[in-house]
């Protein structure tokens, strides 16, 4: 009788939660109908430019692939650059010449595909087949490490600093410091600065692990990476204590994790989002990790510069703004003034 009457007492505790509840049994469900939704749209054809071959390879490569015809080299290769397409070929008399962009080995592993099926023709010379990004040598790990470097970060920053504010809400000390002349936007900033020096050592421990430990491809600078990841940790260092706000303990603020970061590992970039429905693609441009796990691949992969991914730099910076000032709003429930 006394195992039932614990037992009891947890489901009327549970019960009584309805929050917890709805996510209990709606985030699996929702979390299962995104990587469904993704999964099965996987990409399966190429993006290929042609900028001369002949007709009949064009033919055969056009039931393979989706083939479109670039006017020049320098056209081509701006396409390929901006991602729009994933290899484009040019013949020099009989002898194809085939560039591809390389930074995904599951999307070069289509393209070789692709190429070995019309190598059939035995009157076609193999193929010079050149990388813009990567090689043909470039793992699945090496294309996916800056993807799951930033969100490691993102992750273990948010359960960090959602855990810590509230615990300082719980322990009475947040009451104290609201109790003092102190702003709301002063006590916002003064925590967000407090936590950020051991986000900051966090994430630069994890940075050097996973270059200098793990060997993961570094094309761009380490200090542009850097740049991006603590830009990355600040966004969520004031959502994890944003959504604190309305947490009662820890495991309510679990609860949030189905619903704001599994999401955004999805839509970072692991899956390819091109064939996946609208909404989808909607979807993965709400979350921060999309742009931060972009700047990443792009400076690591592509080597390019903090200038080159200013797109996405700033809206991780417009994101960790934003939080921040969710955050001070969020004190109203506390403080008014």
């Amino acid at each position: 009788m006394r195992v039932f009457s614990i037992a009891r007492r947890l489901i009327k505790q549970l019960r009584g939660d309805k929050r917890s509840i709805a996510l209990m049994f709606v985030a699996p469900v929702f979390v299962m109908y995104l990587l469904s939704a993704i999964l099965t749209s996987a990409t399966t054809t190429p993006n290929i430019d042609v900028i001369s071959a002949p007709d009949t390879y064009v033919e055969r490569l056009q039931s393979l692939a989706n083939v479109n015809k670039a006017y020049s080299e320098a056209t081509a290769l701006k396409n390929l650059n901006d991602k729009s397409i994933d290899a484009y070929i040019i013949f020099n008399g009989v002898n194809p010449k085939i560039t591809i962009e390389g930074a995904d080995p599951s999307i070069t592993s289509l393209v070789m595909n692709t190429l070995n099926k019309l190598s059939t023709n035995n009157a076609m010379q193999k193929p010079e087949i050149n990388f813009l990004h990567g090689s043909k040598d470039m793992g699945a790990f090496d294309s996916m490490a800056p993807i799951l470097m930033g969100f490691f970060i993102f992750f273990f920053v948010f359960l960090i600093a959602g855990v810590a504010f509230l615990r300082e809400r719980i322990s009475g000390t947040l009451d104290r410091i609201l109790a003092t002349p102190l702003k709301r936007w002063e006590i916002v900033l003064g925590y967000f600065l407090g936590f950020g020096l051991f986000v900051s050592i966090q994430t630069i421990i994890l940075q050097l692990f996973s270059v200098y430990g793990l060997n993961v491809p570094m094309v761009g600078s380490f200090w542009a990476v850097l740049v991006i990841n603590l830009v990355l940790a600040s966004g969520s260092l004031a959502l994890g204590t944003l959504l604190s706000a309305f947490a009662r303990n820890e495991f309510q603020l679990f609860q949030f994790i189905p619903i704001v970061i599994v999401p955004q590992i999805m839509f970072s970039g692991i899956f390819d989002l091109r064939n996946s429905p609208a909404w989808a693609k909607i979807l993965s441009k709400i979350f921060p990790m999309t742009y931060g796990a972009e700047a990443l691949r792009d400076v690591m992969l592509r080597g390019k510069s903090l200038i080159g991914v200013k797109y996405d730099l700033l809206m991780l910076i417009g994101y960790a703004l934003l939080f921040l000032i969710l955050n001070t709003i969020a004190l109203k429930k506390y403080r008014k003034a």
